[in-house]
């Protein structure tokens, strides 16, 4: 376990490297979440018809949603996917430690401190001016925070997975590409799950896509009530071991096949 807390340690620090980064990309959040909540908020008032989630629910989504934009897994490892381009990746399998975990702990350290320094300043700034609602009650909180960890865990075995699939593509651009379009769709950062047609919904509950942000944002605000909780989380859980052992059996596979010239 130490030697995974000190990769960890180690990609923390290299990302803590860019805070000037990290505001800006606080400022872009909070324009494009203004934008955003102006337009929820024509097609609310324009509209008649009753709606499964309320517009003071939807502002602090689309909120929520910004805060959390850096758990989308919508690229892959910088550093992996040149190690892999490279031929570098041999370094990699000389190490004493399992090399998927090894390479899980950079994707976490990647989704998580980012998330962490952007949110927090976004989050101010929403609830003092900008309606962004409070949990209804202490369960609500404690749900809510329990699904945001098992979702960054989700989206960091997802980010492992595409950056082990660059085995097997030149630069990985096309299959970053396609997962970021799902990512977008399906974690309710384009629009709130409920607001989807049905026939996107029940393609959304197929998909480990929104449990990495519409479950937890919803849980945040009891759209799903907090006794609901622990059958969300188990399903976390349950994806989180698919992803995990679909990642571990594609690096086999790609190892195995892996053929590195010169040096």
């Amino acid at each position: 376990m130490r030697p995974y807390l000190c990769i960890l340690g180690a990609r923390f620090r290299v990302q803590l490297q860019y805070r000037a980064a990290a505001l800006a990309g606080t400022l872009t959040q909070l324009f494009w979440g203004l934008i955003r909540v102006m337009i929820f908020d024509g097609f609310y008032r324009s509209s008649t018809a009753v709606h499964p989630i309320s517009l003071a629910q939807v502002v602090s989504y689309v909120w929520l949603s910004q805060a959390a934009f850096g758990m989308l897994p919508d690229r892959v490892e910088p550093e992996l996917r040149d190690m892999i381009r490279t031929g570098n990746v041999t370094s990699e399998l000389l190490r004493p430690i399992d090399l998927y975990w090894s390479w899980f702990c950079r994707c976490l350290a990647m989704t998580l401190i980012p998330t962490l320094m952007r949110s927090g300043p976004l989050l101010a700034v929403a609830f003092a001016f900008l309606e962004l609602q409070t949990p209804p009650g202490a369960a609500s909180v404690l749900a809510a925070a329990a699904a945001f960890a098992g979702g960054m865990l989700v989206s960091s075995a997802i980010t492992a997975l595409l950056s082990i699939g660059l085995f097997w593509t030149v630069s990985g651009d096309g299959l970053t590409r396609l997962s970021v379009a799902a990512a977008y769709l399906f974690s309710g950062m384009v629009l709130p799950i409920p607001l989807l047609p049905e026939a996107l919904q029940k393609a959304a509950a197929l998909l480990p896509y929104r449990y990495v942000l519409d479950v937890p944002m919803r849980l945040y605000l009891g759209h799903i009530p907090a006794s609901e909780a622990p059958m969300h989380l188990a399903a976390q859980l349950a994806w989180l071991l698919v992803l995990v052992a679909a990642g571990r059996s594609v690096l086999s596979r790609g190892l195995g096949r892996l053929v590195v010239q010169g040096g």
